[in-house]
């Protein structure tokens, strides 16, 4: 049931496409956007993509984590993650 997730080439193209334009500047659309997205969030940031949802960076706490392998416990220091909250437009659109 998995299909193979959509390539940046594919994706490219597909914009190309969707907006009537060549590929160049659909893949240099896609990468300003890409640039525009990581600089915000690296800055601690948000992007909101309507429609899609909301790209953000979240902090986690310093936390005692377990080696599976070894059973050995250590602590893990501070460190930031990107989340990604989906939009309710995307959500029903998939199960509706």
């Amino acid at each position: 049931m998995a299909t193979k997730p959509m390539t940046k080439t594919q994706l490219v193209a597909a914009l190309a496409e969707e907006m009537g334009t060549d590929k160049k500047a659909a893949g240099t659309a896609l990468d300003a956007l890409t640039a525009l997205i990581t600089r915000e969030v690296s800055a601690g940031g948000a992007v909101t993509l309507p429609g899609v949802g909301k790209i953000y960076c979240r902090e986690r706490p310093e936390r005692m984590v377990r080696n599976p392998a070894t059973g050995e416990q250590f602590k893990k220091e501070a460190d930031k993650v990107v989340k990604m909250t989906i939009a309710k437009a995307l959500k029903d659109s998939v199960n509706g």
